[in-house]
Formats: structure tokens, C-alpha cells, sequence
């Protein structure tokens, strides 16, 4: 698969490097073309403009800051074309989304685009994506995804696949916003030194243990 990646920076080298070493060809799309270059030499990939990366990938990965990103994505022609969003959407130290309580930052650059938006990967860190596999207590990382289209989810899934990884079905579009609560929430967790994952029961207490029979 041809994978254009918009960004040359942490997020882009961790999942461009992975694509690569799984066989598909990338191309690093950036303002600067040295940082392109640099990056796509490093990985293994092709260097050219964002116009250039986004007219080269059947998938395209949008991994730069979201204070920049729809300023990024109205550079290009995103018409028709996947569009994996793995941006955060909040601003400071306390969190806040930037969205507001408007429409999710993936909803909004599913409109400034026409691309089949898919929102994937932005809960974790970049160092995580660079793990051969991503796989904690002996399990594979659950990568939750949001979207619309079936065949941009189907390709999604099976990038999310090439990590190592599993792909978590999130719903529609709609729920991407809950996607990017979550992340501001679980990060605002790891800044205290709390552990996210000890908030979770495992799915086989979800809903609850039995009630016992009388008699």
C-alpha cells in the first residue's frame, strides 16, 4: 500500500518506520522539505511536499500538532482520500479540548477535507508505535478506531495490524470526539502519576458479577 504521512515529526517516524519495515511504501510530506528528507532517509521512505504525500497515498496519516493541522490539510487535495487523524485536540496543561463542546477535531477536518476520515492512534505515545509489537502482559495493544467508511476502516484495521496491534471497532465518525475526550483524560491521569488502566475492569466483569441464588 502507498502511505503518504503529512508531518516529519515524532508520531509520523513511529508509524512511517513501522509501515515501511511491514512493506508498504511511504512518502514524508512536509513544510520543510530538509525535515522531510531527513526523516524519510532515517525510515527508509520517500521525501517530497505535503501536496506531494497527499497525492501519493491510497492511505494518508495526518500526524502534525492540531493547532496547525487544519491549516495543513486545506494545503492539499484530502478529496475521497483515507485520512487517518492521530491528533490531539487538547491545548494546555489542564487538558482542555480546543474543540470545545463543538463538533471533534476529526469531524471538523472531515469537513475541511472530504477525505473518509478515520480517527486512530492517538492514544498513546510515539515511543509505544515504535515497540516490535506493542504487546503489554502478553496481550497485543488494542488500537480503538472511529469512522465511517467501511473500506477506510478495513485499511485502517490492517495498518493497525502491521504494528502488532488490534483494532478496536469505535463506531461511527460521530464518536471520534469521545475518542479524543478520552485521550485528554487518560493523559491527564499519566501527568499525576495515576494508572489509567487500573480504572478498568477486565470485559469479564463489565457487566458485573452474577447474583448469587437464595437457597
Amino acid at each position: 500500500m502507498r502511505i503518504g504521512i503529512l508531518g516529519a515529526g515524532a508520531m509520523a517516524g513511529a508509524l512511517g518506520g513501522q509501515w515501511v519495515r511491514a512493506g508498504h511504501e511511504v512518502m514524508i510530506g512536509a513544510r520543510s522539505p530538509e525535515k522531510a528528507a531527513a526523516l524519510a532517509e532515517r525510515i527508509g521512505a520517500r521525501s517530497g511536499t505535503l501536496r506531494e504525500a497527499a497525492g501519493f497515498g491510497e492511505v494518508v496519516l495526518l500526524a502534525v500538532w492540531y493547532a496547525g493541522a487544519l491549516d495543513v490539510v486545506r494545503q492539499v487535495d484530502l478529496g475521497g482520500r483515507v485520512l487517518i487523524d492521530c491528533t490531539n485536540v487538547w491545548g494546555d496543561s489542564t487538558f482542555a479540548l480546543m474543540t470545545g463542546d463543538g463538533p471533534s477535531g476529526a469531524q471538523l477536518i472531515a469537513g475541511a477535507t472530504g477525505a473518509r476520515v478515520v480517527k486512530a492512534f492517538n492514544l498513546c505515545h510515539e515511543s509505544v508505535w515504535r515497540m516490535t509489537p506493542p504487546a503489554f502482559d502478553g496481550h497485543p495493544l488494542g488500537v480503538p478506531i472511529c469512522g465511517d467508511d467501511d473500506e477506510a476502516l478495513e485499511a485502517v484495521e490492517g495498518l493497525v495490524r502491521d504494528l502488532g496491534c488490534e483494532p478496536l471497532p469505535g463506531g461511527g465518525l460521530s464518536r471520534a470526539g469521545q475518542l479524543e475526550a478520552t485521550a485528554a483524560f487518560v493523559v491527564g491521569l499519566y501527568a499525576v502519576g495515576a494508572d489509567p488502566a487500573t480504572m478498568i475492569p477486565p470485559l469479564a466483569h463489565a457487566g458485573g458479577e452474577p447474583e448469587p441464588l437464595n437457597g
